[in-house]
């Protein structure tokens, strides 16, 4: 394997480079939070900027949190792109527009680089446990190159189409998996304010068609009030309003979707953006002065 770059070491960049440096991959990395580089450099990974991840790699991968912040460490002055060489690949796994990929896709296009956009599901769990879910967009050639290094970070990685598709099947999972906590969280209020036990409640129903892996990832964490983030409200707030954004430019109703925006902006306001996206419930809970915990 090719030298990687890695830049971005978040809740998910971090265990995500570190797998990458526990299966063999001489990795550079970086970062803003100086701690976070640190560690994965005491993991065996090597420090590095932006111009010398360029100059010195061949496969390059960015996970941070917006489309703002992958433009401007790709083509800002000292940028990858001051450096970089004809023929690598980018592989951006950040949760941006379709827009965004493509216009990445076109720019790095010009200067003979590759440029895949792989957004990920599964959140921090998936991430430590590398049974990530890659969801990419681009051309095959450069998919290829980046396949044994999925393999390190995902359980499974899927080609979707052309630049943006990744983009646009993240997008399209964060609808789902939003408006799914949403309304569990609205069943399981109206069942505690009812007089049941939410673990009762669950148990009757995980088996049958409401089930869901949401159901099960999610209605643990409630009960015990465990709303440490995986997957932080923050960024889930970001991917819906980038759902809104994408779906009114190309003319797609989303009523619902709009409507959960409303709710996380509820949360927003009131201090809850920190919280696991399992803390939409609390929007619920206030409605109802009800809080679904486990029976006393």
């Amino acid at each position: 394997m090719s030298k990687v770059g890695f830049i971005g070491l978040g809740i998910m960049g971090r265990p995500m480079a570190k797998n990458m440096v526990k299966a063999g991959v001489e990795l550079l990395v970086t970062d803003l939070n100086r701690e976070a580089v640190a560690d994965v450099v005491a993991a065996g990974a090597q420090a590095a900027d932006y111009a010398q991840i360029g100059a010195e790699c061949d496969v390059i991968f960015i996970i941070v949190p917006n489309g703002d912040i992958v433009k401007s460490v790709l083509f800002a002055e000292n940028g990858v792109t001051s450096t970089i060489k004809t023929g690598g690949v980018v592989c951006d796994m950040s949760s941006v527009t379709p827009a965004e990929s493509k216009e990445c896709y076109k720019r790095l296009q010009e200067k003979g680089v590759g440029f895949v956009d792989a957004p990920v599901s599964g959140g921090e769990p998936g991430a430590v446990a590398g049974t990530l879910a890659i969801m990419a967009g681009g051309d095959e050639k450069d998919f290829e190159v980046l396949k044994p290094y999925f393999d390190i970070l995902g359980s499974s990685a899927l080609l979707i189409g052309k630049s943006g598709t990744g983009s646009v099947t993240k997008l399209a999972n964060q609808v789902i998996v939003n408006n799914t906590i949403a309304v569990v969280s609205e069943a399981f209020v109206l069942a505690v304010k009812a007089g049941a036990d939410p673990e009762r409640v669950y148990q009757a129903i995980r088996g049958g068609l409401a089930g869901s892996a949401v159901l099960d990832a999610k209605i643990p964490m409630i009960v015990e009030r465990n709303f440490k983030p995986g997957g932080p409200i923050r960024i889930n707030h970001k991917d819906i309003k980038n759902v809104v954004n994408t779906a009114h430019a190309i003319d797609v109703p989303i009523p619902y979707t709009a409507q959960l925006y409303e709710i996380l902006q509820s949360l927003k306001v009131h201090g809850h953006m920190e919280d696991d996206h399992g803390g939409i419930v609390q929007y619920f809970e206030a409605l109802a002065d009800v809080e679904v915990k486990k029976a006393d």
